[in-house]
C-alpha cells in the first residue's frame, strides 16, 4: 500500500485526511515528556485545519491551561477551493454562530482563535473558540495566513499531500519550530534531506507500528484496498512525523551487534558470508537497520528507515543516494553486483573526542 496510495492523494489534489486525536496526543506527549514547558507561552498555529472535522485544534485547545498556552490560532481551507464535489454541508458550529454567513461560508477561510475565557467559566478550551472568516480562501501561502504565522513559535498541523514541500519550505523560511506530518520518502529530496543532514528537522516519535490512520470523506475513491468501512478510516504506512522539537527517543542510543554476531545470529542475514559493498561506491550495504554493525567504522548505506531510530550522537548522515550527485554515484544510484538499489541513507559512527586526538596524534 503506502505509496500508491499516497500519490492517488497526490495526483487528485486530494488532501481531505484528518489525523486521528489519539495520534496526535502521542506524538505531542513524546515533546512534553522531554521538556515539559516545551508549550509554555507560546503561540501555536494549525493551518489546513478545521476544528469541526480535524483534531489539532481540538487538542491543544482541550490542553490550553494544562500546556500553559499563550495562544491557539487555526486556519481552514474554503470549501470550494477545495475541489470537493457536493454541497457544502454547515455545521452546528456554523449555525449556531452569529457570524455565520451563508455568501461566505463555502468560498471564504476561517480564522479560529483561543486565548482567553470567552463563556465566563473560568476555563479556556474549546467552548472559548472564536472564529471569523478570512478574506481569502485560507490558503497557508496567502499573505494573511503568512502574517499569522509571523505571530506563531510553533506550527502544527498535517498539511496537504500536495503541497509538502511548498509548505515545509514555507515554515522553513520563517524559521519556525514545527510538528508536521509527510510522507516519510520525502526524506530523499534534496532540499529535505538536507535538513535532516545538517540536523534542522528529524523524524518525530512516530505512529503506532508505522501504521497511520486518516478519517476522510472520500475514502473509497482515493484509498481504495485500505479503506476500513466499520471505522471509515484510511490506513497509510508511508507516513511519519516532521519536527525540530527535540523529544527522548532521538537520543536512544540503537542497540547492536559485531559483523561476526550479525552473520551468525542476524535472521536477515541468513545465508551470507559478508557484507556486500557497493559496486560505484566505497560504503557497504546495509539492507536492514537492525543489521548495522558496531564494529564497522566505515560508510555505510542503510535504508530511508533508518531515520526513524536516527541517534545524531551515535551515527552522522552523509549523502542520499536518491538523487543525482555526481561527485559521487553519478547515476544517482547505488549498485551491489550490478543490481540497483533502493533509496540508501549513507552514514558513518560518530567518532568520540578520545578517538579523534588519538587518530590526530
Amino acid at each position: 500500500m503506502g505509496n500508491s496510495n499516497l500519490a492517488k492523494a497526490k495526483n487528485s489534489k486530494n488532501d481531505e485526511f484528518y489525523t486521528q486525536y489519539n495520534d496526535i496526543e502521542k506524538e505531542m506527549n513524546a515533546y512534553l515528556e522531554y521538556n515539559p514547558n516545551v508549550f509554555k507561552n507560546k503561540t501555536i498555529l494549525c493551518p489546513c485545519d478545521d476544528p469541526e472535522w480535524s483534531n489539532f485544534t481540538k487538542y491543544f485547545a482541550q490542553n490550553f491551561e494544562r500546556f500553559k498556552l499563550k495562544k491557539l490560532i487555526s486556519t481552514s481551507y474554503a470549501f470550494t477551493s477545495k475541489g470537493c464535489k457536493g454541497k457544502y454541508k454547515v455545521t452546528i458550529f456554523e449555525r449556531k454562530n452569529p457570524k455565520f454567513d451563508k455568501k461566505k461560508v463555502e468560498i471564504k477561510g476561517k480564522h479560529f482563535t483561543l486565548n482567553n475565557d470567552k463563556t465566563g467559566d473560568n476555563i479556556i478550551n474549546i467552548a472559548d473558540l472564536d472564529y471569523k472568516y478570512l478574506e481569502g480562501d485560507g490558503d497557508f501561502r496567502s499573505e494573511e495566513v503568512t502574517k499569522l504565522m509571523d505571530e506563531a513559535d510553533i506550527i502544527i498541523t498535517n498539511p496537504p499531500f500536495s503541497l509538502f514541500r511548498e509548505f515545509l519550505a514555507w515554515i522553513m523560511k520563517a524559521n519556525k519550530q514545527f510538528v508536521i506530518i509527510g510522507n516519510i520518502n520525502a526524506i530523499t529530496y534534496k532540499e529535505v534531506f538536507s535538513l535532516i543532514k545538517n540536523n534542522k528537522m528529524w523524524l518525530g516519535n512516530g505512529f503506532h507500528a508505522g501504521n497511520a490512520y486518516f478519517s476522510t470523506p472520500v475514502g473509497r475513491e482515493y484509498a481504495s484496498g485500505v479503506y476500513d468501512e466499520k471505522t471509515g478510516l484510511v490506513k497509510f504506512r508511508n507516513v511519519c512525523w516532521f519536527s525540530n522539537l527535540d523529544h527522548g527517543r532521538r537520543h536512544k542510543k540503537l542497540s547492536l551487534m559485531t559483523i561476526k554476531d550479525n552473520l551468525k545470529y542476524n535472521k536477515k542475514m541468513t545465508g551470507k558470508k559478508s557484507y556486500d559493498n557497493y559496486d560505484n561506491y566505497d560504503a557497504i550495504e546495509v539492507s536492514f537497520t537492525n543489521a548495522i554493525p558496531k564494529d564497522y567504522n566505515g560508510v555505510m548505506g542503510v535504508p530511508v528507515s533508518f531515520l526513524d531510530k536516527y541517534n545524531p550522537e551515535q551515527f552522522q548522515v552523509l549523502k542520499c543516494s536518491a538523487y543525482s550527485d555526481p561527485k559521487s554515484f553519478g547515476s544517482g544510484a547505488l549498485y551491489v553486483n550490478g543490481k540497483k538499489q533502493y533509496a540508501r541513507i549513507l552514514i558513518e559512527p560518530k567518532k568520540n573526542k578520545r578517538e579523534k586526538v588519538m587518530k590526530e596524534k
